[in-house]
Order: C-alpha cells, then structure tokens, then sequence
C-alpha cells in the first residue's frame, strides 16, 4: 500500500515538476542574480582564507568528465565542486539577501544549481545532445529562490537554534532533481531525508562561538543537496512522513510541535524582490545603519575623540544578530558586528571586506566608538520589517559630542539593494560585477566576461556560457 507523504513534499516537488512560463522581467531579475553570484564569487577567490577550502579533498585528484568551476585547474566530482561554489559565493557576506521570519541568502543554492548544470551539460554533450540551456538555469533558479524564500516567511527556524542553510538543502534538492533524472517519487525521496537531517546549529554566527564556518555553512548544504539527490537516483528510500510524524518527526523533535507552512503559493515572487548586497559586504540587518554613518562621516571621521553616545535605533533581528559588545575575535565576528560596522563607516566614509581583517581592526577610534554606542530596538521598525508588501530594514543613527551639541537624526528605511532602490543600485552592482571579475580574468577573456553582465533572450546553451567563466591552467586560456 502506498504511504502517506507529507503535503509540503509534495507541494514542493509538484512545483519544480510543473512547466510554468516565467515572464521576461523574472528572468532578468534571475540574471541579475546569477552576475552578482558571480561577481561575489571572484572577489572571493583572492581571500586566502577562502581559497584554502577550494579543491578536491584529496590534493590532485581529478574526476574524470568532471565539473569546471572558475579559478580551480582541476575537475571536480558535482558534491565538492558544489562545496566549493556555495563556499565561494557566500565567502565574504555579499551575495544576495531574503529576510522576513528567517533570514538567508537564495543565492546560495547556486553551489548546488551550477555544479549539476555543468555536468549534466557534459553529459549531454558527451551523448550528442544539447543539454541546458540558460534560460532553464536561470527558470531552476528562480524555483529554488521561491521555495527558499517562502519557507522563510513564516518559519523562524533561528527561533529553535536552527540555521537558515537548512532551507538551501530543501531548495537545492528540489531544483536538481529533474536535471538529474529523478523521477517526482524519488525527488520526495531525497527531499524527506533533508528533513532528517541533524540540521546546523546557528551557534557559528553567534558568540562566542563565530568563525568561517559562517561563510562556507552553504556551501555545505548546497553540496549536501546535491549528495542527496544522486543517491535518490540510485535509489534511496523515502520518509515519506519525515516533517509529520508524531515524537520521531522533524516538526516534534526540532521545531517544538509547530507545523512548517507555505505563506502563499509557489510562483516567481522572491526572485523579483530579492534584496542585494550593493556597495559594501556587510550582514544586511545593519546596511541602512551604514548608510547612515557614512552620511554622519564628515561630521565624525576627524573628531571621533569629541564624541559622547551614538545612539542607534533598529530592527528586533539586528539586536538578535548583530548587535555586540566586548572582543571581537576575526573578520566572522567582525562582520556580524552592528556596532564594528558602523564605527567603520563613521570614520572611513566607506567599508570593505578589508575593514574586517585583524589589522585594520586595530584603526583607532573603531573600539572607542564601540564603547559609545546605545542600540535600542524600535518597534515600528519590526512591523515594517515584517510586512511581506514592504519589507524595509530601517535604521537610524544619531551622534552626540562633548560639548552638548548633536548631529541630525539619519534614518534610512531602504537600503540600496532593496527593490524600492533597484534602478538606482544597477550601477554599483554592475561596478560591483566587474570588480571581481576583473580580479580573476584578463585580456580578452575580460571583455567576454565583462559582456556577459548584459542580460540577452537569445537561446544560449548552458555549457558555451559556463564555459567563458572557466579557467584550466592546464591549457592556460579561460573558457
């Protein structure tokens, strides 16, 4: 007799199964997110700490018909080379964002998205077939952006201890299963076991506890995914119960009894309103507040001494977060830092991934000004924050110095990447594309992949496109 199946399995996978037309503007807003992916990821190719991980496992291990991934010279199996992707993009704490009850980073399926096009592309080829094309990337994303960001709007895993990578696996998984081959029952399959899964503590990101394994957790769970998947191609029996069961179940035992549900139905509505990471890496509850030191910048860069109190006002989920006091121990505490971050823009005028390194860390004025800050939450700001048709991330800012006088209040509600601001962000995030591009390629390799920020409808195989952004040092060109 058949088992019951959880709806939300099915739900999900009759989603992906489904042909659904995406219009032009989805696959735009799906572009874009793939250049700004790309963009994060090759600026994080140059950060030691980083480039440590990349690779096979085993040192010169190459697999045959292998994945290409940029900057890595030697083929890789889908799992590590979707590691190695997730880790990449994710590295510096600057690709794209989602927030509402639980935060995460939709681009972080990417790992899992790339790594399986490129080989299933391959394996087409090898078989004389066309394989993928862009446009079924691009469609795959902005499924996996969906079921991630919708998952996300009214379950607040971090309420349990509960780290948001878990919806990576879910949504990875989902996405790859019809690439793969699997069929709609062994798709059910692999995603129930995502569920069993032990899950990732949030801890990393907290402290005392917050280390690297914050920017490599969803690289982790994207390759996760793609582990899953092929061993549900191979066979792997389902749980076809595995949120559901009472005692034994993953809403029992980690989610304190609580159902997890669908806010609204699947459809294309987080890739079109998605938020970006614009002008500086920094963990996005705190981007309108360093906005607002920047704006405060020339009032304070050159008098640091003279200040009194800052007082900052905020969202409940940057005092959850980010808001801290005491030592700060490496860049991953750094960047998760309210009160580091907007030191930094109130003396600098400007931030990078360079202010979260040991030392810079020791510019003076930034702990003096830590010492001075008074983080209040504002309520308002959270029900604004909340609100699914709004979704505004307001911070104020406001400094007081010794003498009795004050600066401005400075409040932004948007921050440059949010969609209210999206004409005016284009620029910084082409800017921010061509940076790291421009690390990684050079000659005319740089003028194909600087062409490529440039969305086209024309039919373009998968593996042509990858291909401009692959390097093999082997035979030394790119592509």
């Amino acid at each position: 007799m058949e088992k019951t199946v959880d709806p939300l399995l099915t739900t999900i996978v009759d989603y992906v199964y489904q042909d659904r037309i995406f219009t032009e503007d989805t696959l735009k807003a799906a572009y874009l997110c793939l250049m700004d992916a790309i963009g994060c990821y090759t600026q994080a190719l140059f950060v030691p700490a980083c480039r440590t991980y990349l690779g096979p496992i085993v040192p010169e291990t190459e697999v045959p018909n292998g994945v290409r991934i940029p900057g890595i010279d030697t083929l890789l199996d889908p799992v590590k080379a979707a590691w190695d992707l997730g880790a990449g993009i994710r590295w510096l704490d600057y690709n794209d964002t989602w927030l509402v009850k639980e935060w995460g980073h939709p681009s972080d399926n990417l790992g899992g998205i790339l790594a399986v096009a490129d080989f299933v592309s391959q394996e087409a080829k090898r078989r004389a077939k066309p394989g993928l094309t862009l446009k079924q990337v691009l469609e795959t994303m902005t499924k996996a952006y969906e079921i991630q960001g919708i998952l996300a709007i009214d379950n607040a895993f971090n309420e349990v201890g509960i780290d948001h990578v878990i919806l990576v696996k879910i949504a990875t998984i989902a996405a790859i299963s019809p690439w793969l081959g699997l069929t709609h029952h062994q798709a059910i399959s692999a995603l129930s076991h995502a569920w069993v899964d032990g899950q990732s503590l949030r801890t990393y990101r907290h402290a005392p506890n917050t280390n690297s394994r914050k920017s490599w957790a969803a690289g982790d769970a994207t390759s996760r995914a793609v582990f899953l998947a092929m061993l549900a191609k191979k066979g792997l029996e389902s749980c076809p119960q595995a949120m559901t069961t009472p005692r034994w179940g993953f809403e029992a035992v980690l989610f304190k009894g609580k159902s997890v549900t669908l806010h609204q139905p699947l459809s294309d509505f987080v890739i079109r309103h998605i938020l970006f990471k614009v002008a500086f890496p920094a963990e996005f509850h705190a981007q309108t507040a360093i906005e607002c030191a920047f704006e405060l910048h020339p009032l304070v860069g050159n008098q640091w001494e003279k200040v009194d109190r800052i007082e900052i006002e905020t969202q409940k989920p940057a005092i959850d977060i980010i808001s801290k006091k005491g030592p700060l121990h490496n860049p991953a505490d750094r960047d998760h830092c309210l009160q580091y971050m907007v030191a930094v823009g109130l003396l600098q005028g400007e931030l990078s991934h360079h202010a979260y390194t040991e030392d810079f860390s020791k510019t003076p004025g930034i702990d003096a000004l830590r010492e001075k800050m008074i983080v209040k939450e504002n309520p308002e700001f959270y029900k604004r924050y909340l609100d699914i048709q709004d979704r505004a991330i307001p911070n104020q800012v406001q400094v007081f110095f010794k003498d009795g006088t004050q600066s401005p209040v400075v409040r932004r509600d948007y921050p440059l990447g949010h969609p209210k601001r999206r004409v005016e962000a284009l620029p910084f995030l082409q800017k921010k594309y061509e940076k790291g591009v421009k690390l990684h390629y050079q000659d005319d390799a740089l003028e194909t992949v600087l062409a490529r920020f440039s969305y086209s409808n024309e039919p373009i195989l998968f593996l042509d496109w990858w291909g401009d952004f692959v390097y093999r040092e082997e035979i030394g060109i790119f592509g």
